[in-house]
């Protein structure tokens, strides 16, 4: 990747990024530039990269384009397009304990506590460096549409930190059951909803249950998001058959059900779902909401087919598994050091891939580009993906998170001769 519009040096050229610049600083500077100092690229690279306003203003060696004002020390790190989150569920999020810490009780479904859990989960996942999220909210029963008009509300209460994009998700939408959820569905657009989705497997009717969203979608103009397990090919043959001519995009996940198929079963669907377009979003950290059971999608034999693949996280500490990190990153490192895949392709599924699938434009470390990106502590990839402690996040154009990680070790012998920071130093890692 050639360098994108390097800017003339100044006399600060030569002088070393402050390494006291950080979020203090970047977050003020609303539209003025902020330059991020000494970052490494994928391709080895040492840069320097100017922002202005939303987006990447120039790419240029290192040194090449300090200017007056906030600059954040990106020496020690991998700067990359910031991943996403394209599988949340932001109002059964952070539900495993209860109500919440030190609060007793069942879990309250009331919508300032589904806006609160929302805010805290999405807050979370940006620590990660998720800049965006789609969340799969459910309407219709008892909730109506309280739980989706909560998370838009912590949607509009996160804007400048995170895009959190909600899908509705009814449970029934055929027969004299299903007829409300349909009305509602078609309110939940007009509310706010980015998506529409649910679970056609819950349906007593799935191919009416996944034809009525699509029409609702072609009505709108919105893309679809779906829960299947994938566990029946010819139902699965029927939805991309269906999906095929749906301009907004369809995705569907997590589609673990496909790896119980016998192969050849699940090589011809995995085949009808690439000659539609469809997107599959597996979940490399196990399944949400009991839909299905644990597992994930066969990587592999969906890529062989030419399937587009994105990965996301799914719950996150809620009763399905209250262990969910909700983080791209482990995600990533999940898809390669369990699929196979090389950390560039597992990268792209939380990154390029999961942003194709949301309807995000695309994001290059290059001029011109939406100035989303992630700052992690490591020189490659697959240090990034098997170590990613330290994390800088930003978010159109300035620095919205960040996360320090320090390790140290007691005195030894082993310790001085291998110079590792050690406990009890007043400067634990000698400087910068």
């Amino acid at each position: 990747m050639p360098e994108s519009h390097p800017r003339p040096s100044d006399d600060h050229a030569d002088d070393p990024a402050d390494p006291t610049d950080g979020p203090d600083t970047a977050t003020t500077t609303g539209t003025n530039p902020l330059v991020l100092c000494g970052a490494r690229l994928t391709d080895g690279r040492v840069v320097d990269v100017r922002l202005g306003g939303s987006r990447i203003e120039a790419v240029g060696t290192a040194g090449s384009l300090a200017v007056p004002g906030a600059r954040v020390d990106l020496r020690g790190h991998l700067l990359l397009p910031a991943p996403v989150e394209p599988h949340a569920h932001s109002d059964t999020a952070l539900t495993a304990d209860g109500t919440g810490p030190g609060i007793p009780g069942p879990v309250s479904y009331r919508p300032q506590d589904i806006q609160r859990r929302a805010t805290e989960a999405a807050l979370l996942q940006l620590g990660h460096g998720a800049t965006a999220l789609r969340a799969h909210v459910r309407i219709g029963s008892v909730q109506g549409l309280a739980s989706l008009d909560a998370v838009l509300r912590a949607r509009d209460s996160l804007c400048g930190l995170v895009e959190l994009a909600p899908v509705a998700v009814p449970r029934l939408l055929t027969g004299v059951a299903g007829a409300d959820n349909l009305a509602m569905l078609r309110d939940a657009v007009k509310m706010g909803a980015c998506a529409v989705g649910g679970c056609p497997d819950l349906d007593p009717d799935p191919a009416g249950y996944a034809e009525a969203v699509l029409e609702i979608a072609a009505e709108h103009g919105c893309p679809v998001d779906l829960h299947t397990d994938g566990d029946d090919p010819a139902r699965l043959g029927r939805l991309a058959a269906m999906a095929g001519g749906v301009r907004s995009g369809v995705s569907v996940g997590p589609c673990a059900g496909l790896a119980r198929l016998p192969s050849q079963s699940a090589t011809r669907a995995a085949d009808q779902l690439a000659a539609a377009g469809v997107t599959v979003i597996c979940l490399p950290q196990g399944g949400c909401c009991g839909v299905e059971g644990r597992g994930t999608a066969p990587v592999r034999l969906l890529r062989a087919a030419g399937v587009r693949i994105a990965a996301g996280s799914g719950a996150l500490r809620d009763v399905t598994n209250p262990v969910g990190r909700g983080d791209p990153l482990e995600a990533a490192y999940l898809l390669s050091s369990q699929s196979g895949l090389r950390p560039d392709e597992a990268y792209r599924a939380v990154s390029s891939t999961a942003r194709k699938a949301m309807g995000l434009p695309e994001v290059r470390v290059e001029a011109g580009f939406p100035a989303e990106l992630l700052a992690v502590r490591g020189e490659q990839l697959s240090g990034v993906l098997s170590l990613a402690y330290s994390r800088i996040v930003v978010h159109r154009g300035r620095v919205v998170a960040r996360t320090s990680a320090v390790r140290e070790y007691c005195d030894s012998e082993t310790v001085v001769a291998l110079g590792l920071p050690r406990q009890g130093r007043p400067d634990p890692f000698g400087g910068p």
